[in-house]
């Protein structure tokens, strides 16, 4: 039996990565609304109670009234924006995050889709907090560098604009308020005691990302090497399908010593690679932003919702 989905934003970049994965899904009817009808409450609201699972790849005020329309308490709403990332009743749509969470998800009509930044920030230092490691109150510092597709569709006009300026083509780091809208979910999830001090760079490349983590081992609570915490990190992750512990030491990973960016790019797979010595520690993830770090998500997490193998479309 086919179950119906319907994506509310679907023009948007996300949407149109959903809509993408999931056409020609045999399992699948995909309910579309016409363009001149995209913005009439009326119209989406029908759509919205009609679906067995709803997107919602919209900005967080327009995913707030969304969800103010469905009245049908059978609708899962896999919402990928931050509108409801830390709000009590959502659950965090992170399969592998620990053994519980794919039960929750399953079992959930509200599952909000992880951003894409937290995606690989959480995957590397959850385990290590959850399991004593890394304290609750170690300062945490964190860096990212991501395709311009996060950015949505202005920031990709910008950089594919004909008469885009010299400077777009440089690393532009920003969020240099240290306000980073991920920031509650990456503390929250994580279960620190305080914020991290986040990073996230935009380079002039379509899709792709690479976060990075630094520790020093002797702040630890258990002081660990980078070898012992790579074998911790992979002992969380044995038998996931899309995340991925590399090798200790990961250097025939890198191409020349430099570790490159698009390697998971148009898959749904998460590579974590661990780095240093007995004294110094750098965790690091590697992901599609438009994969792993959104899309593909809220598709695993659909598939969960159905009872589909997980890797379906994937």
């Amino acid at each position: 039996m086919k179950r119906t989905v319907f994506i509310d934003g679907q023009h948007g970049t996300v949407g149109l990565n959903i809509h993408e994965r999931l056409n020609g899904r045999k399992d699948i009817e995909l309910l579309e609304i016409p363009v001149e009808k995209r913005k009439d409450p009326k119209a989406r609201q029908k759509l919205l109670n009609e679906a067995d699972v709803v997107f919602l790849c919209l900005p967080d005020d327009a995913a707030r009234e969304s969800v103010s329309l469905i009245t049908n308490k059978s609708v899962c709403v896999i919402d990928g924006s931050t509108a409801h990332r830390v709000t009590k009743g959502w659950i965090y749509g992170l399969p592998e995050l620990n053994k519980e969470q794919r039960t929750l998800i399953k079992n959930s009509r509200r599952i909000v889709v992880p951003g894409c930044h937290a995606t690989g920030f959480i995957s590397i230092l959850y385990p290590l907090v959850s399991k004593g490691i890394v304290a609750p109150d170690y300062p945490i510092t964190s860096y990212a560098l991501a395709g311009y597709s996060g950015g949505g569709k202005s920031m990709i006009g910008d950089y594919e604009s004909e008469g885009a300026p010299d400077d777009i083509k440089n690393p532009r780091p920003y969020s240099l308020a240290l306000n980073h809208k991920h920031i509650p979910e990456m503390t929250k999830i994580v279960g620190l005691a305080q914020s991290p001090l986040f990073n996230p760079t935009v380079v002039n490349v379509y899709n792709g990302e690479i976060i990075f983590i630094p520790l020093v081992v002797r702040y630890l609570k258990k002081q660990l090497s980078a070898e012992d915490i790579r074998a911790v990190l992979a002992a969380h992750y044995t038998g996931e399908r899309f995340i991925k512990v590399m090798p200790y030491p990961p250097d025939d990973y890198l191409k020349d010593g430099f570790m490159t960016f698009t390697d998971c790019n148009d898959t749904n797979n998460l590579e974590i690679f661990v780095f240093g010595d007995s004294e110094r520690v750098l965790l690091s993830a590697r992901f599609d932003n438009l994969g792993k770090g959104s899309s593909g998500t809220a598709v695993q997490n659909m598939n969960l919702v159905l009872g589909l193998p997980e890797e379906t479309g994937l």
